[in-house]
């Protein structure tokens, strides 16, 4: 349970780190927070890459000056939803599927909501970077997953959802 929660510390820790690393647009919370929390999802499982998603949205809205209001705190829901979903999909083996459905839910499904608030410019507005950003997270983490899992080994840790 403790190195758990270690892992998953370190996870929301390079999320936060992550989050720093801002794509230049209008939406100051879109940046790359989002790959150790599938990181997290894909080797701690469902509860670990939920909290990572959620708290390091929260995180890069924070740093980024909470640009939507209130509306982040939605969107850290949908952050952590999204981190569970990848967790459940890559621990049935579909390591490809729970990266393209992560992508297509953060780029494309994630802001529909926004348009109640915003407006359909908006959500087309904020389509192509988050594409940007979903596709750079997945691919950070897809590469990252197997070297934490080898490591994780040579110290004699299981990673359970690996």
């Amino acid at each position: 349970m403790n190195r758990r929660l270690a892992w998953t510390a370190v996870c929301l820790a390079l999320s936060a780190i992550g989050s720093f690393i801002k794509l230049p647009t209008f939406v100051g919370s879109i940046a790359l927070d989002s790959a150790p929390a599938l990181v997290a999802a894909g080797v701690l499982g469902p509860r670990a890459g939920a909290a990572v998603a959620g708290l390091g949205h929260l995180v890069s809205a924070l740093i980024g000056g909470f640009p939507l209001g209130p509306v982040h705190w939605f969107v850290a829901l949908e952050m952590a939803g999204l981190g569970a979903l990848f967790a459940v999909l890559h621990r049935r083996g579909w390591k490809i599927g729970s990266a393209v459905v992560f992508f297509i839910g953060n780029a494309f499904l994630a802001p529909l909501p926004l348009a109640v608030s915003f407006g359909w410019p908006f959500v087309f507005a904020v389509i192509p970077p988050l594409s940007v950003a979903a596709a750079v997270n997945v691919l950070i983490a897809l590469a990252v997953m197997p070297v934490v899992v080898r490591l994780a080994a040579k110290a004699g840790v299981e990673a359970p959802h690996a």
